[in-house]
Formats: structure tokens, C-alpha cells, sequence
């Protein structure tokens, strides 16, 4: 049987407990336009960096109710989540004079309705790219890996 060889970002703990990780929920927001695959992209507010909308746990929702909030509340993105996760990333959340180690679940959302007012819309640049660029465009290699990956068909 071949290895599957992924490349992978470790989480160092330092003096920080397993326990410590935090959570995120978030969703790769995707639609098909002229037959092309596209996905869309938010820059993070804090370093600028191209990113997939994603947050914390909601207290009372579910872990894609999270991440569909998020697509409205950072993205203005409105569409259907799938229950089933894409897959896990791990990346450092800056945190005041601290990095958190966090682990982001990335849920598919099929985007019904791109809003052009939104929560976040005056902190955030939002762009639809092809699955090439969007790849390139990501630090993460894991959400990098969904990006060249993923295929509307299976979800």
C-alpha cells in the first residue's frame, strides 16, 4: 500500500497543555461560475494574510452552524454548510503579545448569496479566485491540500 505524504505545519505547546489548543470552526466557501470552480478568500484583520472565514465555537450551535456564521459575519457569505468537515488545519491565532496554537475545522459551504454589506465588510478584503490561485494564496499547507483537493461532487 502507498504512503500518503501530506504536508503538515506542527503545533509547538511550549509550556501550554495539550488542552490548551483552541478550537475554530470555519467553512471554505465555494460556488461554480461559468463552469469554473471558484473559491472565495478574506484577508485576516490583524496581518493581512488570505485566509477562509473561521471562528470560535458558538455556545447553543452547532460546528456548522459556527462556521456559517462566520462566512456571513467575515465574508458575507450566505449558502448551504455540509456536515461532513473537509478536514483539519493547524495554525498560531495571534493573541496580544502571545500565539495561540489552534486547530481550525473547515467545513464546505455552497455559497447561494454573496451579500455586498456585511458585519465585517470594513476590516476584511473578500476575493473570488480559481482553485490554483486560492491554493497559492493560503500560508496553511493543510488548507492548501482542501483547496487542490476538493470536489463539489463528493460534498
Amino acid at each position: 500500500m502507498a504512503k500518503l505524504e501530506i504536508e503538515q505545519n506542527a503545533i509547538r505547546l511550549g509550556e501550554a497543555g495539550k488542552t490548551d489548543v483552541r478550537t475554530q470552526f470555519g467553512a471554505l466557501c465555494y460556488r461554480v461560475q461559468n463552469g469554473e470552480l471558484q473559491f472565495c478568500l478574506i484577508t485576516s484583520r490583524g496581518t493581512g494574510r488570505w485566509i477562509v472565514p473561521k471562528g470560535w465555537p458558538v455556545d447553543g450551535a452547532t460546528p456548522t452552524e459556527a462556521a456559517a456564521t462566520e462566512a456571513w459575519e467575515e465574508a458575507g457569505l450566505e449558502g448551504r454548510v455540509r456536515s461532513r468537515p473537509l478536514g483539519v488545519y493547524s495554525y498560531y491565532k495571534s493573541h496580544s503579545d502571545d500565539a495561540l496554537p489552534c486547530v481550525a475545522v473547515i467545513f464546505p459551504l455552497k455559497v447561494k448569496k454573496a451579500h455586498s454589506r456585511w458585519p465585517e465588510r470594513k476590516e476584511r478584503k473578500r476575493r473570488w479566485v480559481n482553485r490554483r490561485k486560492a491554493a497559492k494564496m493560503v500560508d496553511e499547507p493543510e488548507l492548501r491540500q482542501m483547496i487542490l483537493r476538493f470536489d463539489p461532487k463528493l460534498v
